[in-house]
């Protein structure tokens, strides 16, 4: 059975430009196509080699598998207040079963990390220091530029020690996936028109972006019995998500409304070389209900250990994104703030 969701070619946003071409517009159109149905698709010519993707989950492999458990022990996320403050309920690493969907613990561990908090930025918690400062005793040294106790969401990221290279390789994958997300965003608002290219941009220019490294273990049949998924449908919070993972086959899976309404889960099989892409709910908002926040969830039944690492493109902290059918604006951090503390 044809998947249902197209290929997009990134590539024309990627290259500066002053004025847009026709490769530009045939995007755009395929754009918005696929963002109004069925709201996720294949990304493809995009800005990131294969060298780079494949470290990435390399390391993410061998975190999750090798690790000992005093270095996961180590950057394991904290709720706030504790671990002498340094926890800020969001950054760090979890157990299978700390990540809570829909009232449910799901089936994965994983890494969470956040855009650093600078000084002087509107979501800058009173004490927060300058860049992101230091992990309790990251690099052996204690406390080293720690400002704690963080508010939520306002702490420093927790990089593993193991394997080495890991923090570098995924800061440079950070630096390429906001050069992509702003070439996507700017292609959407293109689609969009009346002006939504420049709201789109000037939104996102200091991303609150957030990435995971997930590790799915295969789901034991008795819990998938009691109903529990690898990670629950949900819709994602912002702008758009960029999906890489290890090439699995039948976990992802997205839910796909017919024309009369009806919908079915569809598999999200993977394409070599290409990203999977969904549409936020940030997105939605600002094009009027036009284009969806589509649910999705993961169900890895397979015997297999599948790897996963979605970068979430969002806005700034302090964009206002317009409501939609009689819903009012939000500020996206006080949007997030909400979303995280049921997360939890």
């Amino acid at each position: 059975m044809p998947t249902p969701f197209p290929r997009i070619d990134i590539s024309p946003y990627l290259t500066p430009s002053p004025a847009l071409t026709p490769q530009h517009h045939l995007t755009a159109r395929a754009l918005s196509t696929a963002c109004a149905h069925p709201g996720i698709f294949y990304l493809t010519h995009h800005n990131l080699p294969s060298s780079l993707t494949t470290r990435v989950l390399t390391l993410a492999r061998t975190f999750f598998l090798s690790a000992p458990a005093a270095e996961k022990a180590r950057i394991r996320r904290l709720d706030v207040g504790q671990g002498h403050g340094r926890g800020d309920g969001a950054r760090g690493y979890q157990v299978v079963g700390d990540n809570v969907t829909e009232g449910r613990r799901d089936w994965h561990e994983a890494i969470d990390w956040y855009r650093p908090v600078r000084k002087g930025e509107p979501f800058e918690c009173a004490g927060a220091g300058e860049g992101e400062g230091k992990w309790e005793g990251e690099d052996g040294v204690e406390g080293r530029d720690r400002k704690a106790p963080y508010a939520l969401l306002k702490g420093v990221n927790a990089w593993p020690r193991y394997p080495e290279g890991f923090r570098a390789v995924y800061e440079e994958y950070v630096a390429r996936m906001l050069e992509l997300g702003t070439a996507v965003v700017r292609a959407m608002g293109v689609a969009l028109g009346g002006g939504m290219e420049g709201v789109f941009v000037g939104s996102t220019g200091e991303s609150a972006w957030v990435m995971r490294a997930i590790g799915y273990p295969a789901l034991p049949e008795e819990e998938e019995e009691e109903g529990r998924v690898s990670c629950g449908a949900h819709s994602d919070y912002g702008c758009v998500t960029l999906l890489l993972d290890d090439g699995t086959k039948g976990a992802l899976q997205a839910w796909v409304e017919g024309e009369e309404g009806e919908g079915r889960w569809v598999d999200v099989e993977p394409v070599e070389g290409a990203l999977v892409v969904n549409i936020g709910d940030m997105m939605a908002r600002w094009s009027g209900g036009l284009w969806k926040a589509t649910r999705h969830r993961v169900v890895h039944r397979g015997s297999g250990y599948r790897v996963s690492v979605p970068f979430f493109f969002e806005p700034d902290w302090d964009a206002r994104v317009p409501g939609r059918d009689g819903e009012g604006e939000v500020i996206y951090g006080e949007y997030l703030e909400e979303k995280v503390k049921g997360n939890f």
